[in-house]
């Protein structure tokens, strides 16, 4: 399989190294010192584009793979304000897209996981429920789309959940730690050199309930790209990541 990256920092190394480990070849790398070649020609070159650049890029980058009749993986959060308009523009190109805030599988069975428990605690009112969410400091966003991901999951499951509410914590002090009764608050936490960890707490004056993720580098999120890169294969349509994953059956 012949795959453009869009986006070429660490990441997108990562997912290269992977790529050419599983016999795939790239044949496109647009980071930013290239971007002039990021043509509709160049990007038909490839099977599959693999989409892990910025906010601000990633729009214009899915139009352009559409526009080119190329299937694009995005791994790029920041964007899903415009998921509506993003997916009539792959049904009018009869395009293929998958998205995901994160493609690592152990998240992936974290995020169902988490759904089928935030189902289970409706039984169990007394327990209060947060997401914790640590990042490397170069992070700048907060929360992070993984953290997102969870909270949603909690609120499409647990009935006294309607919205989520954040909290950057720094120096181990928080503005306001505080939610409503029907918000899930997620704290977030920049720590040096922690890729990824994620924790749903369920809280009670008897117990407390942990479910943790821990990633101990960016590998799990560069194999998902392209265990997602592989899957869209001869397929047509939006997809969100949880489609590649057979969890149902």
């Amino acid at each position: 399989m012949k795959i453009a990256l869009l986006g070429y920092g660490k990441m997108g190394k990562i997912i290269e190294q992977i790529a050419i480990s599983r016999k795939h070849e790239i044949v496109l790398k647009i980071g930013s010192q290239n971007t002039h070649e990021l043509t509709s020609e160049n990007l038909q070159k490839a099977d599959v584009v693999i989409e892990f650049s910025t906010p601000h890029t990633v729009l214009s980058n899915i139009e352009k793979c559409f526009a080119a009749g190329v299937p694009v993986v995005v791994g790029t959060t920041g964007w899903h304000k415009e998921m509506d308009q993003i997916k009539e523009q792959c049904n009018h190109f009869n395009g293929s897209l998958i998205h995901g805030t994160n493609f690592s599988v152990g998240v992936n069975i974290f995020f169902h996981v988490n759904k089928l428990l935030a189902k289970l605690m409706n039984n169990y009112p007394y327990y209060e429920v947060q997401v914790e969410e640590i990042h490397h400091t170069q992070k700048l966003d907060a929360p992070s789309g993984t953290a997102i991901t969870i909270a949603q999951g909690i609120i499409d499951n647990l009935d006294s959940k309607q919205e989520w509410k954040n909290v950057l914590v720094t120096d181990d002090k928080a503005d306001d730690d505080t939610a409503a009764a029907n918000e899930v608050l997620i704290e977030s936490l920049r720590i040096e050199n922690v890729p990824g960890t994620h924790t749903v707490i369920y809280d009670s004056e008897i117990d407390t309930i942990e479910f943790k993720h821990t990633a101990h580098n960016r590998n799990g999120f560069a194999l998902g790209a392209v265990l997602a890169a592989e899957w869209l294969q001869n397929k047509k349509g939006f997809y969100p990541v949880e489609a590649m994953f057979n969890f149902n059956n």
